[in-house]
């Protein structure tokens, strides 16, 4: 009878262990989905907006369309798949139109960067009154209470 006992006190327990590798890897590729489509969730290129007194634009169930004016005086629009790419001016019209066309009452704003040369920031109004586009706002960040 001792024998058994002592063979019963060398076996190994089996131990309930949860493998969390496929849980790591499902993590990982979330982290990149997100890292990835954030970027693209903001409204226009990211510029130094002017403070200004101005009542806000009523929001409206479409996005609107913003045109940025970085500080260098380049174009960008926060439609297609670069966002973030600056452009020519036939083609921010090319988009704006086409947006337009499908939704004709998205409003349209124009965020130019606090260091761009006013005359650039004129020129994107301009080249969107031109090409027919007559209602569009200015975006400014609101002034600091003192």
């Amino acid at each position: 009878m001792p024998q058994h006992q002592s063979s019963n006190r060398f076996q190994k327990r089996k131990m309930a262990e949860i493998n969390v590798v496929p849980y790591i890897d499902v993590m990982l590729v979330l982290l990149v989905i997100f890292m990835v489509t954030t970027p693209m969730l903001a409204e226009g290129y990211k510029v130094k907006l002017p403070e200004a007194s101005a009542k806000p634009v009523k929001k409206t169930k479409t996005k609107p369309i913003v045109v940025s004016v970085d500080e260098k005086g380049r174009l960008y629009v926060n439609l297609g798949e670069t966002p973030h790419k600056s452009m020519k001016a036939k083609k921010l019209v090319k988009m704006v139109m086409a947006k337009r066309n499908k939704h004709p009452k998205v409003p349209i704003l124009i965020q130019g960067d606090v260091n761009a040369d006013y005359g650039k920031v004129i020129n994107a109004m301009s080249i969107l009154n031109n090409a027919g586009i007559e209602n569009f706002s200015l975006i400014t960040k609101p002034t600091k209470r003192r």
